[in-house]
């Protein structure tokens, strides 16, 4: 298959500008990351995050990071759909989003661009 060459460049600054606008996010967001992470931990049992399935641009699947918002039933180990007090505050100010730019570090997922889809709206 032919690439063309306006379109491989393209392809590569967007790349490399999901790159460093990640890194940076990721260095200034680092202390409420952590902040967010305790307050997560202290809030309910379970993980602090949570992985969720996803289709990238490229057709491959994916686990996209997310800070867990859902409580965690430890005997049961089945998660509740009952949001946590602290999970409602993260999804409100779309803080539990902010562990997806390691997925962009990754280049699983890009800054500006479609949002990722879901398994089941494919099958």
């Amino acid at each position: 298959m032919l690439v063309r060459p306006r379109f491989a460049l393209n392809r590569s600054i967007k790349r490399m500008s999901d790159i460093g606008i990640a890194a940076v996010l990721i260095v200034l967001s680092a202390p409420l990351m952590l902040v967010l992470a305790l307050v997560v931990r202290l809030d309910s049992s379970g993980p602090v995050l949570e992985r969720h399935i996803r289709i990238g641009p490229s057709g491959r699947r994916f686990c996209t990071l997310k800070f867990r918002t859902t409580e965690y039933d430890q005997h049961k180990h089945a998660w509740k759909v009952k949001l946590t007090v602290i999970g409602e505050l993260l999804r409100y100010t779309r803080l539990d989003c902010l562990p997806q730019l390691i997925n962009v570090l990754r280049g699983e997922m890009s800054i500006l661009g479609a949002d990722d889809i879901t398994p089941f709206f494919l099958e």
